[in-house]
């Protein structure tokens, strides 16, 4: 194929930008999953940085920061029993004899 091809079969594409917002996101238990997962690992990271602030002697408060953590702690297992269930399933799954 041609450069000239290439830039007309290029022509033909409107020049539409659609908004994030607009895009249709994925749905289900999959999408519900790791957007959990990325939620946790904020939650993680926030806690560190409150650690690291007070280790530094920058933190407002020591309430605040033991707060974040346990939030950060009791979301991390939750999503690891959740995934642990799911394992479970999937392995009680493939037992299953047709």
């Amino acid at each position: 194929m041609s450069i000239e091809a290439i830039a007309a079969i290029g022509a033909e594409l409107p020049d539409v930008v659609v908004p994030a917002a607009e895009v249709a996101q994925p749905t289900g238990f999959g999408a519900w999953f790791a957007q959990e997962v990325g939620a946790v690992n904020t939650n993680l990271v926030n806690a560190d940085n409150d650690v690291r602030m007070l280790a530094a002697g920058q933190a407002t408060s020591l309430h605040d920061v033991m707060i974040h953590m346990e939030e950060a702690k009791l979301s991390f297992q939750l999503l690891a029993q959740v995934r642990n269930r799911l394992l479970d399933a999937y392995q009680e799954v493939m037992r299953m004899q047709v």
